[in-house]
């Protein structure tokens, strides 16, 4: 006796569930710009790696014994390797139903979804989300026969308690609208496509209903909005193959788990390369700008750095990257934005980035030249300061070594924010180096007002007060007080670096043992 009808009809069965919505809806999905979701986890993880998960399950329709009519799932989930590594990755199917919740009169993709966040957990894989949902439908409401409270549903939980355990990696392809779009915030790294993909709670038409605006999908919830502007969604891509290898890119600097130390590579690039350009980069007139970016590609590995928000809170960089292959964390104000001064948004992006990096046992060196908090009545009207303080608190409860390169300016409370009096608060200095509790102009300003006001030449006088002050701020007499470990010849930046990460990387192992820090906050 054979069973070889059953496994002919588990073929069959198969086949229907890789026509996924149908072929007139995958084209249409094609002609959008889009792959399917197939196409997408094909592309992301390594070749031949993915196993699918609940590949059968769906919504058939019967005559008699026989299938009439089949609608699968509109997700797809699964195990697969990325660079050899395990994960889970799974993906919503926008040609069934939108990609929303309901895959037809009784379906529901919640329980493939659940199933592997809960794998996820117990044997600790990170998590790679390809997004494409529309989110609830209210069909549930006609085909249930009932509504449900949203505070009894596990949707969120799971995937919230994995924030703190795995890295979640998520990709934004399509319409990520209502539950979907929780999905994509309750993540560690997001990208989208920016002609493609948009984020909303609710769509134009929810939106029409309630408010009575009329608006664009685009307008809405688009890459400008969520990328340049409100910072929800962090980087942009080129096209969906560029978000899938943002996401790459992203975990080749991760740890499996919260708990492991990161992936160590082998570089190519000598500890000792000196670069002459560092020697010339920051100008001498102090209030022009230079190039930040060109800073960092010269002192880390050739080609070794991922910058994480480049197009929010742009007064500040925040980078993975690696110095002699050991993956770091970068801290870097930006002089071409606002002269570097912290803003909400630079702030608001530090502190996610501290996080992420303190979760992930990734050391964090800053470089530094901050004037201190923006100021002014939008900086007040924004609350920069209280901001700005949230990102020093997370600076000073991070379990992770770090490090502060001084490049030019330092001052106030911004500038505590770079380092932590309570542990070793390892700290050099370029002789471009300045820093205080106020910029000298300014002080002098406030401090001497009243003199330089009755001084017969107040321009001269001025000038007086900040040439005598100045003296005292060279950094060679913060050096002589040994108020700053040591001030070193710019070219050799890239090795004293190099030096910090080998010694931080000692401690790391025992780190990792203890219990997880502060997590990461959505």
């Amino acid at each position: 006796m054979s069973w070889e009808s059953e496994v002919a009809e588990m073929r069959y069965r198969r086949e229907l569930s890789l026509a996924m919505g149908g072929e007139e809806r995958v084209e249409r999905q094609r002609r959008s710009g889009k792959l399917n979701v197939r196409e997408r986890i094909e592309a992301l993880v390594d070749r031949g790696s993915f196993h699918e998960l609940g590949q059968l399950a769906g919504y058939a329709e019967y005559d008699g014994d026989e299938i009439s009519g089949y609608m699968p799932y509109p997700l797809v989930s699964g195990l697969a390797r990325v660079d050899g590594r395990r994960v889970a990755v799974w993906g919503n199917d926008f040609t069934v139903r939108g990609g929303s919740g309901r895959a037809g009169a009784s379906g529901s993709s919640k329980g493939k979804t659940g199933f592997l966040e809960e794998m996820a957990a117990e044997y600790d894989l990170p998590v790679f989300q390809l997004l494409d949902g529309a989110g609830a439908n209210v069909e549930v409401i006609s085909s249930g026969g009932f509504t449900y409270l949203p505070n009894g549903s596990p949707q969120f939980t799971r995937l919230a308690h994995l924030l703190n355990r795995v890295p979640v990696l998520s990709a934004l392809l399509g319409s990520v609208a209502g539950g979907v779009a929780g999905q994509a915030m309750l993540s560690h790294f997001t990208v989208m496509p920016k002609d493609t993909a948009v984020l909303f709670a609710a769509g134009p038409p929810v939106v029409k209903r309630a408010l009575g605006e009329e608006i664009t999908k685009e307008e809405l919830g688009g890459s400008q909005v969520h990328v340049h502007q409100s910072g929800a969604v962090d980087n942009e891509a080129e096209d969906e193959a560029d978000a899938l290898r943002q996401l790459r890119t992203v975990f080749s600097f991760l740890p499996d788990r919260a708990s492991d130390v990161p992936p160590i590579r082998m570089a190519g690039d000598p500890v000792d390369r000196a670069e002459e350009e560092l020697l010339t980069i920051v100008p001498r007139n102090r209030a022009r700008p230079y190039s930040m970016h060109r800073l960092l590609e010269l002192v880390v590995d050739e080609g070794e750095t991922f910058e994480i928000q480049p197009d929010f809170g742009r007064c500040v960089i925040t980078s993975l990257a690696r110095v002699d292959g050991k993956p770091m964390g970068i801290v870097a104000n930006n002089p071409r934005v606002i002269g570097g001064a912290l803003d909400r948004a630079g702030a608001s992006k530090v502190e996610h980035f501290l996080e992420f990096c303190d979760l992930f046992l990734i050391p964090v060196v800053f470089f530094v030249d901050v004037p201190g908090f923006m100021v002014g009545s939008r900086a007040e009207a924004a609350g920069t300061i209280r901001q700005g303080m949230r990102a020093l608190w997370v600076s000073q409860n991070m379990r992770v070594p770090t490090m502060c390169v001084h490049i030019r300016k330092c001052y106030g409370m911004a500038g505590n924010m770079t380092g932590n009096p309570g542990r070793s608060n390892y700290r050099i200095a370029w002789p471009s180096g300045e820093w205080g509790s106020i910029p000298i102009e300014g002080g002098v300003d406030a401090a001497f007002r009243r003199e330089i006001a009755n001084a017969e030449d107040p321009v001269a006088r001025r000038a007086e007060i900040e040439a005598r002050f100045r003296a005292i701020a060279s950094p060679f007499r913060t050096a002589e007080a040994f108020g700053v470990e040591d001030i070193i010849d710019p070219r050799h930046t890239r090795r004293y670096v190099a030096d910090f990460l080998d010694l931080a990387y000692r401690g790391l192992s025992r780190l990792a043992g203890q219990p997880r820090g502060m997590g990461v906050r959505p």
